[in-house]
């Protein structure tokens, strides 16, 4: 089943019963949208957090959704807007709570090991080291696989430009992992 018949099927069950269609828009796409958050955000009660914020904007706004873009490029938009609202009021805050690492095993190159912990700090340092947009370009191109066409729909930049960004990232982060 294609995105786009996804998206009519989600958006009928909505027009003809609201509540019924928002849990299955949710049920849809909100591990899509956790991991997005997540990858921003420095824990699971975050993530969380901000997952509430978008949602309840999503049950607010749907009713004036337009359909001109696809639902995941729409909640893709307000998630981007809260975390990055949420990141601006935590910055204020200190914060110690961090989550388990996301890498268990640890892998060899060349010779040397490196523990789950290497790997996810290795990979954290070229990400944070990237402007904010090449940033977000490498994150849904490479992470989520998402097309240049849908992240151009998300961004409002053009899919040259978004090759570009995506490019230049990807050699940014190789320069850095070589660096170790």
């Amino acid at each position: 089943m294609s995105k786009a018949t996804i998206d009519k099927s989600l958006m009928d069950v909505y027009r003809s019963n609201p509540d019924e269609g928002f849990k299955q828009i949710v049920v849809t796409y909100q591990e899509r949208i956790y991991w997005q958050i997540r990858r921003y955000t420095k824990n699971h009660d975050d993530t969380e957090d901000v997952m509430q914020n978008v949602f309840i904007k999503v049950w607010a706004g749907l009713k004036n959704f337009r359909e001109d873009s696809s639902l995941y490029t729409w909640l893709f938009r307000i998630a981007y807007n809260e975390t990055h609202t949420f990141l601006k009021s935590a910055s204020k805050r200190v914060n110690f709570e961090q989550d388990p690492p996301l890498f268990e095993k640890g892998i060899v190159v060349e010779g040397k090991e490196y523990s789950g912990d290497e790997i996810e700090k290795i990979l954290k340092d070229a990400l944070d080291t990237l402007p904010e947009k090449q940033r977000l370009v490498f994150e849904l191109r490479y992470f989520e696989e998402i097309k240049f066409t849908e992240i151009s729909d998300m961004t409002g930049t053009s899919v040259g430009a978004l090759k570009a960004s995506y490019h230049l990232a990807a050699k940014k982060i190789e320069e850095i992992i070589k660096q170790y």
